[in-house]
């Protein structure tokens, strides 16, 4: 099975490695961990890597597309038909993550994993699992073999991106109705309660906030998912684009490529990968804070924290392409600043 040779091939950092960059960035001329977290992605891109040297400058985004069920339950402002809509702007080039993607010379590649329509639009690949998944609320998302067919799917999508040469990442998603999903999930693998978790998505009246915290209590009460089988929980509470991302976070680690978490959604599908497979997290570098209200226990029992604190909620993978411009900058300072022999000067002595 695709899945489990995934799984079988992730490994770990190359530690000599990163040793060794930590050297080179303790013999730039600055401080001696003066640049921050900066120093910090470098050294988890060469772990990731394996290249002292590390290259990031073909960059795509993979946006999942789907629709979900508990959107009938009125946890939404708009209708589901919104989801075929912007999944075909996106080919248009006009939508956020079009312009944000353009501007940090990163690629899109838009995957119908589960939208309730036929798009029938040129740019965008056709992976449908299903026309959305069923409405959570009533009972199960999908069945575990199309959460596993979806994972499954992104791990492909993964793979044939690095055959073609990107080598970085990131997550982006559009499905209506889909923090409905995520605040679910991320609920029970948090162990948080449902009202700090659950927020008002794309603009709910506080009266919709309460109902989707009524639906999405009632999700979890009628599915009864087990939190130590994430697998469990993506095809109980998630939605097919959701468990497509999973696959992404997978196939990242497993082809060891550096991937970048976008907002709530996209980390609540993280958080699943990293359950599924615990050292997937070396692989994921977490981009901005999401509005939403869930992100800080994910990043939490992720032990990550976001690089930016924007106070944005658009998802489509727009933190993901702001944060490229941050691992960029990274790079150059690592590969381009002198090093103190360069320079003709010694080194900073930290005050004692």
């Amino acid at each position: 099975m695709l899945l489990q040779q995934a799984l079988d091939s992730i490994g770990d950092l190359h530690k000599d490695l990163m040793d060794k960059a930590q050297a080179r960035l303790d013999n730039l001329t600055k401080p001696i961990g003066s640049l921050g977290r900066l120093e910090e992605i470098v050294k988890q891109l060469v772990g990731i890597t394996g290249d002292l040297n590390p290259v990031v400058d073909k960059k795509t985004v993979i946006i999942m597309c789907a629709d979900n069920g508990v959107v009938e339950e009125g946890v939404t402002q708009t209708t589901k038909d919104v989801t075929a809509t912007v999944t075909r702007n996106f080919t248009k080039g006009f939508t956020g993550i079009n312009v944000l993607s353009r501007h940090a010379n990163s690629d899109i590649l838009i995957v119908d994993i589960g939208v309730d329509a036929d798009l029938g639009c040129e740019g965008i690949m056709d992976c449908k699992v299903r026309r959305g998944t069923w409405n959570i609320a009533k009972g199960p998302a999908m069945t575990r073999e199309e959460a596993i067919k979806c994972i499954e799917t992104g791990i492909n999508i993964v793979g044939d991106l690095k055959k073609q040469g990107i080598n970085m990442l990131g997550t982006g998603e559009m499905g209506i109705g889909n923090t409905t999903t995520s605040s679910a999930i991320a609920i029970v693998l948090t162990d948080s309660p449902v009202e700090e978790m659950v927020g008002r998505g794309a603009g709910l009246t506080s009266e919709g906030l309460q109902r989707k915290i009524s639906v999405v209590r009632k999700a979890i009460e009628v599915n009864k998912p087990d939190k130590n089988d994430p697998i469990d929980v993506l095809a109980k509470l998630g939605g097919f684009d959701i468990a497509g991302l999973v696959g992404c976070y997978l196939g990242a680690a497993a082809y060891r490529l550096p991937i970048l978490i976008d907002g709530f959604i996209s980390a609540a599908a993280a958080l699943i990968a990293v359950n599924i497979k615990r050292e997937a997290k070396n692989y994921i570098f977490p981009s901005h804070g999401s509005a939403e209200p869930g992100t800080g226990a994910i990043m939490k029992a992720l032990g990550l924290q976001p690089m930016l604190n924007l106070g944005m909620r658009l998802g489509e993978g727009t933190g993901a392409a702001l944060a490229f411009h941050i691992i960029d900058a990274a790079v150059a300072a690592y590969r381009e600043m002198g090093t103190f022999q360069d320079a003709q000067v010694e080194k900073y002595i930290p005050l004692k």
